[in-house]
């Protein structure tokens, strides 16, 4: 993108905001469930601060109240804003001179329109040029902040305010190297009660660069990861740094807006002295991999690429003189279409995901862009579209998404949603004065039936495990399923152990005798351990391990049994 094109195109307008009296934790809990890097606080519709990632590490994580109060105590003032049609190239010297990350778009009365980052200005400054004659070797932090991994929450904010680092390495010769970020200061304060130490906060594997790759490999590394920070090897392959957006960033604005500069008005001289160069821009649109149509005033197609034939399945004897609306879904609805009209005859262009119909009936989804074209007038002669088919990147944005919480055998919470289900429940039963249960059970020789039937049999008995477990439970009840063939229930919010008495009856009656299972008859039982809060303990790991002995009870007294854990009992 070009430095001078309003900054309003490439800030994020679906804006996060909060009252200042929200407590901490639940503005970081937004935030973490939008994948936001700020929210802004707001007194009823006059923004008066700004709470980000950087904030995160000024918490006082020595106080277990810190998290609990209201914003306004924890948030950045005063909110630095930007114009809407201030220019990209400009907001990127602001963000530079007042050293900071965020800037608030505004209209002309000084209402938010949205905020634009510093990840923004670099994903649409347009460095591609400069990024790919630099190496990273010129531009990453070579004294990173590296901590060990026993060190605390209160310890890793300290040490990555004190140097100014959005990001520390974590040396745990337990877990191996990790990383950790603003962002993952920010996820704790908003799911995790307490301290914690740096290995536990640590993100693996770490994504790596060298220092002789170019800072063009480094940012498509980061887009393809969806993180925010390599760790730089040198050639020996000695971790000797970290590379960010921010390091990108600095120094590029000046040199880069005089490239830019200078390359644009070369170019523009030279279309207009050369046809050679106006072939070289149809060749280029003829061998994109995006999708371009372009069409007259009235909305009706004049021009296809190639692209657009391999995404859609329409030739272009098909669409010439038609309007595109015969690639409508029907997903959106009238009001959709209104607003984006609505955002060309304003603003001239109009960018969003939409769902479209293929010439043989799927539906997709793609990335579209529309441009209107004016005459010296300033009337509109065309509209151009640019769009990118992007159904498979959601598809495994999701699928990923799936991995970290979920089994991918049962579909059921894995061990680390379990932990932060748990978690919560144990907050919440703190607070209300209540109990909860967790029931740690396996199948009893499900080894032997991995032995005599196979692997794939046993898989089709732990789903009709998980089928029959699940009619057992109540609708908040959690089942989880931790590997091979260990399961863990979680049962919030009870007052007493006769739900656990009835959920552990009906469990055992569903695999008392034979089960079907993909047409054999199988035979199985299964050994249970009962765990409960406050009683056993008063952390995740301590209740887990509590109800793991205590299934191990179960089956040295012989399998099918259920046995609590041997601490005081629930009354």
């Amino acid at each position: 993108m070009h430095q001078d094109i309003p900054v309003e195109r490439i800030a994020q307008s679906n804006l996060l905001q909060c009252p200042p009296e929200m407590p901490l934790r639940e503005a970081a809990r937004r935030m973490s469930e939008r994948w936001c890097s700020s929210i802004v606080v707001m007194e009823g519709e006059r923004p008066v601060g700004i709470w980000t990632e950087r904030d995160a590490l000024a918490v006082d994580f020595a106080d277990p109240g810190a998290v609990d109060a209201p914003i306004s105590e924890h948030m950045s003032r005063p909110l630095h804003t930007v114009p809407a049609q201030t220019p990209v190239g400009e907001a990127a010297g602001v963000l530079g001179e007042l050293r900071v990350r965020h800037l608030l778009v505004v209209d002309a009365a000084g209402r938010p329109l949205g905020i634009v980052s510093q990840s923004d200005i670099a994903l649409n400054q347009g460095l591609e040029p400069y990024l790919r004659l630099r190496e990273v070797g010129n531009r990453f932090r070579s004294k990173p902040v590296f901590l060990e991994g026993g060190e605390s929450l209160l310890a890793v904010s300290r040490r990555m305010r004190e140097a100014g680092a959005d990001a520390a390495i974590v040396n745990d010769p337990e877990h191996g190297p990790g990383i950790i970020t603003e962002r993952d200061v920010v996820r704790w304060i908003a799911t995790t009660p307490g301290d914690a130490g740096a290995g536990r906060l640590a993100n693996r594997p770490l994504i790596r660069i060298r220092t002789d790759d170019t800072l063009l490999q480094a940012r498509n590394r980061l887009l393809q990861h969806r993180i925010r920070h390599l760790v730089v090897e040198s050639p020996e392959g000695k971790i000797v740094g970290l590379l960010g957006f921010s390091d990108m960033m600095e120094g590029v604005e000046r040199v880069y807006m005089d490239d830019l500069r200078r390359a644009l008005a070369d170019r523009e001289n030279a279309l207009k002295k050369s046809r050679q160069s106006l072939r070289l821009a149809e060749r280029l649109i003829e061998a994109s991999l995006e999708g371009v149509m372009i069409t007259d005033a009235k909305g009706l197609v004049e021009f296809i690429n190639p692209a657009f034939t391999h995404i859609t399945g329409y030739q272009p004897e098909e669409i010439i003189g038609r309007s595109p609306g015969m690639l409508n879904s029907g997903r959106q609805d009238d009001a959709f279409y209104r607003d984006m009209w609505r955002s060309l005859r304003e603003k001239g262009y109009w960018q969003g995901e939409i769902w479209n119909r293929r010439k043989d009936g799927e539906i997709f989804l793609e990335l579209l862009t529309i441009t209107a074209i004016t005459d010296d007038d300033g009337e509109v002669t065309h509209y151009a579209g640019l769009f990118t088919d992007i159904t498979r990147m959601r598809e495994n944005e999701e699928y990923i998404r799936r991995l970290a919480y979920y089994d991918a055998l049962t579909g059921l919470p894995n061990r680390r949603l379990l932990d932060d289900r748990l978690g919560l429940a144990i907050a919440h039963a703190r607070r209300s004065g209540t109990q909860l249960g967790v029931l740690f059970f396996d199948l009893d020789h499900f080894k032997q039936v991995n032995d005599t039937h196979g692997h794939e049999l046993g898989d089709h008995l732990l789903l009709e495990v998980a089928r029959r477990v699940r009619r057992c439970l109540r609708e908040d009840d959690t089942l989880a399923r931790l590997g091979g063939d260990e399961f863990v229930i979680l049962l919030p919010d009870i007052q007493s152990s006769e739900p656990i008495h009835s959920v552990t009856q009906r469990i055992g009656e569903q695999f008392r005798g034979e089960v079907e299972v993909a047409g054999v008859m199988v035979r199985t039982s299964v050994s249970i351990g009962v765990a409960t809060f406050p009683e056993d303990g008063d952390e995740p790991e301590a209740l887990l391990r509590a109800a793991d002995e205590a299934m191990y009870a179960a089956k040295r007294a012989g399998r099918d049994a259920v046995r609590f854990s041997d601490r005081v009992p629930m009354g």
